[in-house]
C-alpha cells in the first residue's frame, strides 16, 4: 500500500506546520510555543483527550478507535526541541532566533506525527487507542525519561512505543531498521590530573600534567582496541583538554573530557571498569595523580525483535519492499527514546532524508518530500497494530 491519498492531500498543510516550527525553534524543555501549537491542533483535530505538562512541557493526545475490544494503547512519539546553533541555510523559513536552529529535523518529526493524528482522528479505523506523544528535551535533556517519570506509561496504559528519525544520506522516503541495538548508549568521562607546577624553563622540577594528559590520550585508545572484541561496537573519543594559563608556566593540573559510545551493556560495563583501573595507574607512572568520573547518559536504544519486524512490514507496505533495509547499520549517536523502549517493547526506525546536510550542522534542513511517507507510516502502523475485527 503506497502513500495514503488523504495524507497526500494535506502534504502542503503539514509542510506549512513544519516550516513554522522551523522558523521558531526552542531548546530543551523551553518548547512552550511549539507545545502550544501542538496542543491547539490536537484539540482542533478532535482528539478525545489532550494532556499537557507531561515531562514539564510534553503533550499527549489520545485518539480512540472505532472500537476498543483490544483494550490496547500504542504510543507514537515525536521530539519537539531544537539545537543551540545559528542557522546558515538561507531558507525563507530559516530560524528567526539567533543561536537556535532545528538542525536535527525534530520540526519534521512533530509535523509528520501531527499529520498522522489528523488522519486518525478523521478515520478511527483501528481497535483500541493511539497515544500521540510530543516530547521535549531529546537533545541532551532526557525529556523522554522525564515524561516516563511523570507517569506516561501508567497514566495512558501504553503497551508499545514506536519512534522515527529522519536520516540524511538514506534515499528520500526509504526506511532502515534493525532488531536489537540501533543507537548507542551515550556516556561521558571527566579526568582530573594533578602534577606539580613550576617554571617552564625548569621542567625537571615539575611533574607536568600536560605530558601526562598527552600520553594518557594515546593510551586511552587501547581500552577499545585491546580490550573490546573487534566484532563488538565501541567508540571512545577525547573531546576536550584543558590546562595552563601562561606560556612560561607549567600548570599543576590538567583536565580530559570525552565520550564513550556502546551498543551492548556488557561492553559498556567493561569500558567503564577499564577506565577506572587505567587512569590512576597511568598517572601514577609519571608521579602524578588522576581521578575519573564516569557519567552514564542515554542507554542503548534497543528494538524488540517482534516489534522491529512488524515496523519493517509496515514500512514495506508504505514505501515498497525494495526501499526498506531491515538490517540497517546501527548508529553510534544517542537517542532518549531508549528510555521508553526500556519500559515497553517497541521499535525505532530511520526514514531517509535524501542527499541533505548531516544532522547537527548549520546547513541541515528537513526534507519536506519525506512528509507523506512518514505520516502514512504512522497511520498504517496504528491501523495494523490495532486492526478492526471483520
Amino acid at each position: 500500500m503506497p502513500v495514503l491519498n488523504r495524507i497526500a492531500e494535506f502534504h502542503e498543510e503539514i509542510a506549512g506546520w513544519r516550516r513554522d516550527f522551523h522558523a521558531h525553534p526552542e531548546l530543551l524543555y523551553d518548547v512552550v510555543r511549539t507545545a502550544g501549537v501542538v496542543e491547539e491542533k490536537l484539540r482542533d483535530f478532535g482528539c478525545d483527550e489532550v494532556v499537557t505538562g507531561i515531562g514539564r512541557t510534553g503533550v499527549v493526545g489520545i485518539i480512540n478507535g472505532r472500537t476498543n475490544g483490544s483494550g490496547r494503547t500504542i504510543g507514537l512519539r515525536a521530539d519537539m526541541d531544537a539545537l543551540p546553533m545559528t542557522e546558515k541555510t538561507g531558507k525563507a523559513y530559516a530560524s528567526t532566533l539567533e543561536g537556535k536552529m532545528h538542525a536535527c529535523g525534530h520540526d519534521g518529526h512533530t509535523a509528520m506525527l501531527l499529520g498522522a493524528a489528523k488522519y486518525l482522528c478523521e478515520t478511527r479505523n483501528f481497535d483500541g487507542r493511539i497515544a500521540v506523544i510530543f516530547q521535549p528535551a531529546e537533545e541532551g535533556g532526557a525529556g523522554g525519561k522525564a515524561m516516563l517519570d511523570d507517569g506516561l506509561v501508567e497514566t495512558f496504559g501504553i503497551d508499545e512505543f514506536y519512534g522515527m528519525h529522519n536520516w540524511p544520506g538514506m534515499p528520500t522516503g526509504h526506511f532502515g531498521i534493525r532488531a536489537g541495538g540501533i543507537m548507542a548508549a551515550t556516556d561521558r568521562f571527566y579526568i582530573d590530573i594533578t602534577g606539580q607546577g613550576g617554571h617552564a624553563a625548569r621542567p625537571q622540577t615539575t611533574i607536568d600534567p600536560i605530558i601526562v594528559a598527552a600520553n594518557m590520550i594515546v593510551g586511552l585508545q587501547s581500552i577499545v582496541s585491546r580490550n573490546v572484541d573487534p566484532l563488538a561496537n565501541a567508540v571512545l573519543s577525547v573531546t576536550m583538554v584543558e590546562a595552563g594559563e601562561a606560556d612560561n608556566v607549567i600548570s599543576r593540573t590538567a583536565k580530559i573530557t570525552g565520550t564513550v559510545r556502546t551498543l551492548d551493556g556488557a561492553v559498556q560495563d567493561l569500558i567503564e571498569q577499564r577506565l577506572a583501573d587505567f587512569v590512576p595507574q597511568f598517572a601514577s607512572s609519571f608521579g602524578a595523580e588522576a581521578t575519573i568520573r564516569y557519567a552514564r547518559g542515554y542507554p542503548v536504544t534497543v528494538n524488540a525483535p517482534q516489534q522491529a519486524d512488524f515496523a519493517a512490514e509496515v514500512a514495506r507496505e508504505v514505501a515498497g519492499a525494495d526501499r526498506v533495509d531491515d538490517d540497517v547499520a546501527p548508529s553510534m549517536g544517542g537517542e532518549d527514546f531508549s528510555f521508553m523502549l526500556e519500559e515497553r517493547p517497541g521499535a525505532y526506525i530511520f526514514i531517509g532524508n535524501g542527499d541533505s546536510s548531516e544532522l547537527h550542522t548549520n546547513t541541515y534542513d528537513f526534507n519536506d518530500e519525506v512528509i507523506p511517507v512518514g505520516a502514512s507510516y504512522w497511520v498504517r502502523l496504528a491501523e495494523r497494530a490495532l486492526p478492526v475485527s471483520a
